[in-house]
Order: C-alpha cells, then structure tokens, then sequence
C-alpha cells in the first residue's frame, strides 16, 4: 500500500509517493503559467488541474496501490464555477491587486477588529473575501452564473471527488470563516452578500473527502478505491511535516519563503495579533493554532545574491563538489580569518531582507530592500552573509512579536533546503537563543500531507506514529550566549533600519 502527498502551489504541483513506512519513494512534478500585469494576477484553473491529473498519472502508472492522496495547497486564491465545477474566469491569486477598496467598504461596515476576532486575521485584500466582492461588482455576470466559489485545496479535492470540501485551516484564508465556531460567519457574509451555499463544507484537517470518481480514475490510472483526503494550507501541512504539535515547537520554513510557524496551545488575544498582521489559524489538533511570521525573501534572497553576484565564485567552485553557498559560506570565514576577525559573529554590516516587500509584521508590498555598510573591500561573500544575517534579523524580530503575544517555543524545527546549510542554523539558534533541529526532510508540506493520508487510510494511528516514522531530524545547533549578546547589540541598529529606509524609497 502506497500513500501520497499532492502539493498545489502557486506555479506548480508535486506529487510525492511514500511506502507504508513512511521512506519516500518518488515523485512528479509539472507547471503551470501564472498570468501578471498591472491589472491582475491570475492563473488558468484549467492548466492547473491538468498538471494535477499528470503528476497523478505519472505516479499511478508506477505504483499502481496508492489508497489515500492528501491534497494541500497555497492559500486565499479562489476560482468561481458553474454547478459541474467548470470555472467561469480565471483563478484570482492572493497578489493580486484588486479588491482593496471592497476590503475598506468590509473594514467600514463590521470593523477591523470584529473582522479580526470572528477571522483570526485583519482585513487585507490579499484574503478571498474582498477579490470575490470586486468580481461580484465588476464581473456581474459571471457571479450571476457562479454555482461554487472554490479555494485551491477544494477545487482539486471536488474535481476528483465530485466532494466540496475544505479543511478549517485553508478555509480561514478566506477572511470569511469563523475560527471560533469553525464555521463559515453568517454576519460577514451576510454583509457582504455572499450566500453560503456557494462555498464548500468546512472540514477539520485530515478529513477523509471519499473515492475518487469513475472519471478521475480514467484520467489518471488510478484505483476507483483510492481515497482523496481534504489536508490544509500548506503552511498548516509543512508544520505537521516538521513533527510541531504543541507549542514548545515552532517550525522554521527555511525556504523560498522565510517562514516562522509557532504553535499557540489555545486561542491566542487577537488584539495582540492584529498589531504585527498575524493571523490566527486553526490547527490539526483541535484548541491549538497556529500564526505565519514570514519575510517574502528567505531562500529567495540568497538565490538572488548567488545567481547575479556569485557567477565567478560558481563557476571556481564547479565540479568541486561543493555548493556555491557553502563556497561563499567558506571564503567569508577564510576571509575573517586572515584579517584576525571572528567568522562566525556578525559581519557588521546590515541587509533588508525587502526585496519582495515586507511581510509580517508590516505588510508593506512598497518596502523594498537595502545593504549598508559597503566598502571597497567587500566582496560577495561579505555580501551573502550579510543577506543571510538580514533574514535571520527579520525573523528574530517575528519571533520577539510572536512571544509577545503567547508563544512559548523551546525548541525551532527547521525545514527547507536551507536547513542544510550548518552556518546558518548555528546563526539563527545563535540569535534567537533557542535550540535548532535541522531535519532531512526539504519539503515537509507533501510530508505532512502523506503523514495525515496514512492516518486516514489506516496505515498510521496517530500523529505520533505518523512522525515516528516520516520525521527524520539530522543534527541539533545549540544557542552560544556569547553570539547571542554579540547579535543583539547589531539587531538594536537594525530594528531601525525599516523606518530609516522606508521614506526613501
């Protein structure tokens, strides 16, 4: 029996196949275009499930005993369809800039922080509700003919199953579900003139949505037998994936995207939240939640600083067996050295990690990013490590906002291909002052997905099973004082770097 975790992201989608032991044993991957101008950001809902029903064949032709594909996706995107689930316009991103003054009109009429406390997250056009009020007022027909108002988790998990379901956590994306009665609000639906009949029935986490269709067995190769499972967010699936169940564990999402995942073992105050933009987010566990403290440049920003300013060092390093990053990482420390420096304290100079706009706890998609404390003898790996330093700075300043709040981590997981890089897991205990477990596994979002299909098909009992078998941990960084204190002196000039920055740019 195989089982199997199915990814949705934003430019693509991945299945990855795991045995009843938990030991990963393929997987397959297709893209799809997403569409961005001034105007919108949007992605053909029909190039999406076609590369669905690829991955899917690709790996039933291979492993032809699949029983159970979790399904998880990104967030607040949604795509409108008539009764039969076929779209009437394409899906909506959350980057996309419209519905900000639906989302003011929303804001005007309940208020900001009674949207807060019935939502768990303040009102922002990146959330579902606003873009489907600009598509009811600027596309009237096409809300005329809408029979299903779909997420992406729920749109797959419909069109395989026939099933709308949608699982608590990506259903509070929506700016539209109640996170204390885990239910869609009547009272801002109501206000805002959506019936309710239109979205799909919320479910917890890890619920089993039935078989797929005749249909979809077709299409894919797959059993008639085999069960689709309604995951999460895939924020939610990568903290399972990470082996986090309550909250002396936070997850570090070293990836493309930095990402801080703390659990809260109950409600948190959303009048603690709203402040810094963090949402509050119903979690797998029931009475526990999670929050997203994130930069949009974590791994993105190293791959900026490697692909356009590391060219030589990549090509001295090729066939060296070594990474470019672990070669800069390398040369910075030889460098400090030689000058009789410390390698492994701060660089002294500054990165803002804004490349991409600012996330939690500003929000701020006009922020943009800025290296001081250039000479004519830095180099590129004086550079990097500066850049590595600056997602590290902006996530110890997520993390000081987070325990404000009611966090209480003692221990950080970190996933993600930069949980591979040494130097930069001793760098964020260092800083944060928590203990760090790297773990093996890179993409803890289809992990945690094939984690909570085995649950639903029988081939794990629980959680804790699940993990005993899928959540492999590779080494321990343990905080060093001495950095920490040598770190938060350069963190007290860079807690004002935003403010200095932001009115020039």
């Amino acid at each position: 029996m195989k089982i199997a975790g199915l990814d949705i992201g934003t430019t693509g989608c991945k299945l990855t196949v795991f045995d009843e032991t938990g030991k990963e044993l393929d997987k397959s991957y297709r893209d799809y275009p997403v569409k961005r101008d001034v105007s919108g950001h949007e992605i053909d809902v029909s190039s999406l499930m076609n590369s669905v029903y690829a991955v899917t064949g690709a790996m039933a032709s291979k492993y032809p005993d699949i029983a159970g594909i979790g399904v998880t996706s990104f967030g607040e995107s949604f795509v409108m369809t008539d009764d039969e689930g076929t779209p009437l316009a394409p899906v909506m991103l959350y980057t996309d800039p419209r519905g900000r003054k639906e989302c003011e009109w929303l804001a005007d009429r309940l208020g900001e922080e009674k949207i807060a406390g019935i939502t768990g997250v303040a009102p922002n056009e990146t959330y579902s509700l606003p873009k489907i009020l600009w598509r009811k007022k600027n596309d009237p027909e096409v809300f005329r003919k809408t029979k299903h108002i779909f997420l992406m988790e729920d749109y797959v998990v419909f069109s395989l199953t026939g099933n709308a379901r949608i699982d608590y956590s990506l259903a509070a994306r929506s700016m539209a579900f109640d996170i204390n009665t885990l239910d869609w609000s009547s009272e801002i639906l109501d206000t805002a003139g959506i019936d309710r009949s239109l979205l799909s029935e919320p479910v917890p986490t890890g619920s089993d949505a039935g078989v797929i269709t005749a249909g979809t067995a077709e299409k894919t190769g797959l059993s008639e037998g085999t069960h689709i499972i309604s995951i999460s967010h895939d924020q939610v699936a990568a903290c399972i994936g990470a082996g986090a169940f309550d909250g002396s564990i936070a997850v570090d999402g070293a990836g493309t995207v930095q990402c801080l995942t703390p659990i809260f073992d109950e409600m948190p105050d959303s009048e603690k939240m709203m402040p810094g933009k963090y949402v509050i987010v119903p979690y797998v566990i029931p009475g526990k939640y999670v929050t997203y403290a994130f930069s949009y440049t974590g791994g993105a920003l190293m791959q900026w600083c490697t692909g356009n300013l590391a060219k030589k060092e990549a090509e001295d390093c090729f066939g060296s067996g070594i990474s470019v990053n672990e070669y800069l990482e390398r040369q910075y420390a030889d460098n400090r050295r030689s000058q009789g420096l410390d390698p492994e304290g701060p660089s002294g100079m500054l990165t803002l990690p804004h490349f991409a706009g600012a996330a939690t706890p500003y929000m701020d998609t006009g922020s943009r990013g800025a290296i001081l404390g250039l000479t004519t003898d830095s180099k590129v790996c004086d550079i990097y490590r500066s850049c590595m330093e600056g997602i590290t700075y902006e996530m110890y300043l997520n993390y000081r906002n987070v325990v404000s709040a009611g966090a209480k981590p003692e221990m950080i997981h970190a996933t993600g291909g930069g949980a591979h890089s040494a130097v930069w897991m001793q760098m964020k205990a260092d800083m944060l002052g928590l203990p760090v477990t790297a773990l093996k596994t890179v993409d803890a979002g289809t992990a945690g997905s094939a984690m909570l299909t085995g649950i639903a098909t029988g081939v794990f009992s629980d959680l804790k099973h699940a993990a005993s078998k899928m959540v492999d941990k590779t080494k321990v960084y343990h905080p060093r004082s001495g950095y920490h204190d040598k770190y938060m002196k350069a963190y007290e000039r860079y807690e004002k770097l935003y403010t200095a920055v932001r009115g020039l740019v």
